[in-house]
């Protein structure tokens, strides 16, 4: 699907979006998605850390793990 897009495809693509969020939000949202991410990442570090402590802690609720 990605293969068929050109240079000038991400040139139109990159237009629509100045257009549709404006110029001034852009720093803003490029911001508040850099911080979802790093919320994100450290979630999953200690989610994978919750699992190291307590191997048996990945059943579902409910499942008898003995």
């Amino acid at each position: 699907m990605l293969s068929n897009l050109s240079g000038w495809h991400f040139v139109i693509i990159l237009f629509v979006v100045l257009l549709f969020f404006g110029a001034p939000k852009l720093p803003a949202l490029a911001r508040s998605l850099g911080q979802s991410m790093k919320i994100f990442r450290t979630e999953l570090k200690s989610e994978s850390g919750d699992v190291e402590k307590n191997p048996h802690a990945t059943g579902t609720p409910g499942d008898s793990n003995g």
